[in-house]
């Protein structure tokens, strides 16, 4: 049997979802290549240095160096400086990972603009790391009076004195990946989604506080410079910039090596019109062609005058 279909039937292929066994490797991957990329210029240490004195003087001049009165804060009041350090050694790795996931979970349709616009800065923050090693405050010679409050704090917290590594692990982090900092930056793509997506007065509290304390501990705890701060959000708005051309390019990619699926045809019955095929008519509701035949004899279907019906019809009662 043959049918006739409706023109405008087919129904479009429905855009691809997003599964979170997919999404995972490439987070994994895009953090591999982060923590790698923070080991290429280890061993500059020299230039690290001066890159870092470099910074200090230039705030210096411009009055911008905050880090001292932080940092002397930090060193003398520990109800502040112990926090501030558990502060840094962990939240960079949690709340990131918690609020892609509650974005993922809740907000499906902006996860994978969030998500590239987050990978694609991390990866500009790689190149400032391998281009620009940079000497954190706190590895300075001590006459540039900062302390090192992780070493001082570390026997509070699971960390050891070589950065926030965990303790015993430090030689397999390079310490002088501090310009530009993605504490920050990280910390402000999780204000942005907050304050967008949360809705409620808390979380849009939460997106003002976090990225605003980050910025605090990383100056006080002397691990940043504040334009260490100030190019972490310089890269987050690139990385915004950038993330729609990023988007489109894998578009591009995956539509030439990913066949695209097929057309489905939209089912006749749902959509309540009738197809006519060799001479019968189907109304909704009926399976088989002939149905409507069946049930009436030939030319006596409701409505059929005599003269149709043919000359052994009785006559219409009159």
């Amino acid at each position: 049997m043959q049918h006739t279909e409706t023109p405008g039937t087919e129904a479009a292929a429905p855009a691809p979802r997003l599964r979170w066994w997919t999404e995972l490797p490439l987070i994994l991957l895009v953090y591999a290549c982060y923590s790698a990329g923070r080991l290429l210029a280890r061993g500059d240490v020299s230039g690290a240095v001066d890159h870092g004195l470099t910074i200090l003087r230039f705030e210096q001049g411009l009055y911008l160096d905050f880090e001292h009165p932080l940092n002397r804060l930090f060193t003398r009041e520990a109800w502040i400086g112990i926090p501030a350090d558990f502060w840094y050694a962990s939240l960079h790795y949690m709340v990131t990972p918690a609020v892609l996931v509650w974005l993922f979970r809740s907000r499906a349709v902006r996860y994978r603009a969030a998500r590239t616009w987050l990978m694609t800065s991390t990866l500009i923050g790689l190149i400032g790391f391998t281009l620009l090693p940079t000497c954190p405050p706190r590895l300075l010679d001590a006459s540039h009076g900062f302390v090192d409050t992780m070493a001082q704090y570390s026997s509070y917290g699971w960390w050891g004195g070589a950065a926030s590594a965990p303790r015993g692990m430090g030689d397999m982090t390079n310490q002088y990946a501090a310009m530009p900092s993605l504490h920050v930056g990280w910390a402000l793509w999780c204000g942005v989604m907050l304050w967008r997506f949360g809705g409620s007065r808390l979380t849009r509290t939460a997106a003002v506080a976090y990225p605003l304390i980050t910025t605090i501990v990383v100056m006080g705890t002397a691990n940043h410079y504040f334009l260490d701060a100030v190019a972490g959000a310089a890269v987050m708005g690139v990385g915004l910039l950038l993330a729609p051309v990023v988007m489109r390019t894998a578009d591009r990619v995956k539509a030439r090596f990913v066949p695209a699926a097929a057309p489905v045809a939209a089912d006749s019955s749902a959509s309540g019109s009738s197809i006519v095929s060799v001479g019968c008519q189907t109304s909704a509701g009926e399976r088989i062609p002939r149905q409507r035949e069946s049930r009436f004899e030939d030319g006596a279907e409701p409505g059929a005058s005599p003269k149709d019906a043919g000359d052994g019809a009785p006559a219409a009662a009159r």
